[in-house]
C-alpha cells in the first residue's frame, strides 16, 4: 500500500506544476491583451463662438464699447476720423454674423462726422489692444420639409374693444431732446455714477500709465457726449467729472483739455435745459 502510495506521489506533483504554470500562461495573455487594448481620445470641444453685435448708427463713443463687452476688437477705416460723437455708418462682418473666437476679432468700422459737434482731441481709430482674424462659422444649411397643410373650418371671434396700455415711466426722463440722438441706455449706469466711479478710480490708479489714460478718455467721452444728448442729470455728471479732471491734472499732469471739453459740454447742457 505504501509503495504504490509512493509511485503516485510525483504525478500529482506535475500535475500541479502544469496547472499553475497554465494559469500564469492564461493571466499573462489577458493582461497583456487588456494593456494593448487602445484607450479612446475625447473629442476635441468645439471653438467658443461670439456673434457680431449691431453698432450701425451708433454714435462712435458707444459703439466702442457695446463691442469690447462683446468681446471684439475694432479699427476706424475711411477719411471721417474716430472722434467719440462720430457715427457709424458700416460696419464689417455684418450685425449677426457668427464667428469663431480667436482672440478678439477685428471689426471694421466707416464712420460719418457729427455735424453738431466739433471734432476735438485725440481721435481714437482703434481698439486698445490687437484684433485678431475674422473665422466665420460654417453653418449647415438644412432644408425645411413642407407643412402638410390642413384646412380648418373658420372660427368667428367676437372682437374685444381695444384697450391701450399705458406706458411706462421713463425712470431716467431727458433734459431735453436731440433729434437723431440715441436715447439713454437703461442697462447702463446713470451719467452721474459713471462720473462718481471715474473719480474714486482715480484715486485707485496714481499712475498715468497708456491703460490708465486711454481708459479715462473713455469714460470722459461716454459722459461728455451722453450729457449733450440730453440724457438724465447731464449737469450734475458734468460738474463731478470737471472736479475729477481737475484730481488728474494734479496727479497725472494731464487733464485740463478734458476738464474745457467738460466745460463747454455744461455750458451747452445749462443753455439747452432752460
Amino acid at each position: 500500500m505504501a509503495s504504490r502510495l509512493a509511485a503516485y506521489v510525483p504525478r500529482f506533483i506535475v500535475l500541479a506544476i502544469i496547472g499553475l504554470l497554465a494559469t500564469a500562461t492564461f493571466t499573462f495573455a489577458a493582461e497583456k491583451q487588456i494593456s494593448s487594448t487602445p484607450v479612446a481620445k475625447p473629442a476635441p470641444a468645439p471653438p467658443p463662438v461670439l456673434v457680431v453685435p449691431d453698432v450701425q448708427r451708433q454714435a462712435y463713443v458707444f459703439a466702442k464699447g457695446i463691442l469690447q463687452d462683446a468681446g471684439f476688437a475694432w479699427k476706424v477705416d475711411g477719411p471721417v476720423r474716430g472722434y467719440a460723437a462720430n457715427t457709424v455708418a458700416v460696419q464689417q462682418p455684418l450685425p449677426g454674423t457668427r464667428v469663431v473666437d480667436t482672440g478678439a476679432p477685428l471689426v471694421v468700422l466707416r464712420l460719418v462726422a457729427n455735424s453738431r459737434y466739433d471734432q476735438h482731441g485725440l481721435p481714437e481709430d482703434a481698439s486698445p489692444y490687437r484684433g485678431t482674424e475674422i473665422r466665420l462659422v460654417d453653418a449647415t444649411v438644412v432644408t425645411p420639409k413642407k407643412p402638410v397643410v390642413v384646412p380648418k373650418k373658420p372660427v368667428v371671434k367676437l372682437k374685444k374693444p381695444a384697450v391701450k396700455k399705458k406706458a411706462a415711466p421713463n425712470p431716467r426722463p431727458p433734459a431735453f431732446v436731440v433729434a437723431g440722438a440715441r436715447k439713454e441706455p437703461l442697462d447702463e449706469i446713470p451719467l452721474t455714477e459713471r462720473a462718481r466711479r471715474l473719480r474714486a478710480w482715480l484715486g485707485r490708479h496714481p499712475k498715468p500709465t497708456t491703460a490708465n489714460i486711454r481708459y479715462w478718455l473713455y469714460q470722459n467721452s461716454w459722459v461728455v457726449t451722453g450729457a449733450r444728448f440730453g440724457w438724465w442729470h447731464g449737469a450734475e455728471a458734468l460738474r463731478v467729472l470737471i472736479a475729477a479732471n481737475a484730481r488728474a491734472q494734479q496727479v497725472w499732469g494731464i487733464g485740463l483739455k478734458s476738464k474745457a471739453r467738460a466745460e463747454a459740454a455744461l455750458a451747452f447742457v445749462q443753455k439747452r435745459s432752460r
